[in-house]
């Protein structure tokens, strides 16, 4: 058993990666960080505000570590759930009131929004990267402010298409196309069989996002350059919306209003064969009898390749804060330290059925990415990622236009022919500059 001396010394969980490794393929790193300890102040208590889970098992195997961390310290803790779209607005009121949760799973560069109010981690992000292989540099930008760490990342929930296999070939298609010119004549044909697509293109945190960042990089576009300036205003930027356009001519209707539960709804109920989602979709139809066929029909695949010629996906991306305003910040650390030894996040991995992808390196020979073939597609979100602020800075001025929605707005407005493309376009350029000022 583990127990409040190796909670607070640390020797438990990182031995127990030498330990796992002819399991997980862990290796110890040559190099790292000295490791810190941490004791819990006197009477502490915590409360984290996460997001709520779409696979039940993910949460069970956090709870069941936050257990062991009380049995180890004493140090309650309460866990809040809030849903994706409420995490934000929660968060954010916390940070700038000072008080509420001490601690929270926030999404994208959300904690770039209020650098100020959250506790600087940077002993325990250098030293539980270089113990586990490193951090992968797309979750590491969301979680470093210059060169400290504001937050920890804690894993890339993997955004792919899930399709029915039988509909697809009943439209014609042995394969799937590979490419979004391919791509667009299969939803034509799904269409014309009356099993049509659909994506969110609503204000859904997830779903929404990685569909519209998608769309503009797969044609080569991005909302700002290199030094921050906003280049959404392009030809490429107008390729990807009249692509999306002639898409969503193919979709079932309704989903300009759709959010991250909706998708998953259309297709376990049978109104859509496509859409993209994590892969909680087939573990819902997997846990019904009255889904067993759709489950056994269902397939997974990466979005496909764009005349940018490269796999570009944004994947939904979550760190883990400490407020400044927590009266325990010793406990929280070692909260978060006791959460990141290999045994509890192997188990949290495994727990998530590859929803969750692991943010370390080390993490990625854990057995949960072969054991079904539908896990395939989601198992390099982490190493695949491209953050959302591409291909400026991260940091207050990417955060708020993605708490805008500027690009989903943009995709959103032409679609439906509220603005024409290049009025849509124009707005979010005028939308964005409100956020980068350079």
């Amino acid at each position: 058993m583990v127990n409040r001396r190796q909670i607070l010394t640390g020797t438990a969980g990182f031995v127990a990666a030498g330990a796992l490794g002819g399991r997980f393929g862990l290796t110890r790193a040559l190099a790292q960080g000295a490791e810190p300890n941490f004791t819990p102040e006197q009477g502490a208590s915590l409360r984290l505000l996460r997001w709520v889970p779409f696979v039940p098992a993910e949460e069970a195997a956090w709870l069941a570590n936050t257990a062991k961390f009380t049995e180890a310290t004493g140090v309650q803790v309460r866990i809040d759930k809030e849903s994706w779209e409420d995490v934000r607005p929660k968060a954010a009121v916390a940070a700038n009131v000072g008080s509420g949760p001490d601690m929270v799973m926030s999404w994208f560069d959300d904690p770039q929004q209020y650098p100020d109010k959250l506790v600087d981690v940077t002993d325990l992000g250098n030293y539980i990267g270089g113990a586990n292989g490193g951090w992968y540099p797309g979750l590491e930008s969301y979680a470093k402010r210059d060169d400290a760490f504001i937050a920890l990342p804690i894993c890339a929930i993997g955004n792919a298409v899930i399709y029915r296999d039988s509909h697809m070939k009943a439209a014609g298609f042995s394969e799937f196309p590979k490419d979004t010119a391919g791509f667009l004549e299969l939803c034509k044909g799904l269409q014309a069989k009356g099993t049509p697509a659909g994506f969110p293109h609503g204000k859904a945190v997830g779903d929404g996002n990685n569909y519209a960042h998608w769309l503009l990089w797969s044609h080569g576009g991005k909302m700002v350059d290199e030094d921050g300036k906003v280049v959404i205003n392009s030809p490429e930027t107008l390729a990807a919306v009249n692509y999306a356009m002639e898409l969503y001519k193919t979709f079932i209707p309704g989903t300009e209003s759709w959010q991250d539960v909706n998708n998953n709804r259309a297709f376990l109920a049978g109104q859509v064969s496509l859409t993209a989602n994590g892969v909680s979709a087939y573990y819902a139809a997997l846990k019904d009898p009255a889904l067993a066929e759709l489950a056994a029909d269902m397939r997974s695949t990466n979005l496909p390749i764009g005349p940018v010629g490269e796999s570009v996906e944004l994947h939904q991306a979550s760190t883990i804060s400490i407020f400044r305003h927590t009266k325990y910040p010793e406990a929280a650390k070692a909260y978060l330290k006791f959460m990141y030894q290999a045994d509890n996040m192997n188990a949290w991995i495994e727990g998530a059925s590859a929803y969750c992808c692991q943010p370390l390196k080390a993490f990625e020979n854990n057995p949960v990415w072969t054991s079904n073939p539908i896990h395939a597609a989601y198992a390099r979100a982490s190493a695949t990622l491209r953050p959302n602020g591409y291909a400026g800075p991260l940091g207050a001025a990417s955060a708020g236009t993605m708490a805008d929605y500027v690009l989903v707005d943009m995709f959103a407005e032409a679609v439906t022919g509220q603005s024409s493309p290049e009025d849509a376009i124009a707005n979010a350029e005028r939308r964005a500059n409100r956020y980068y000022r350079v």
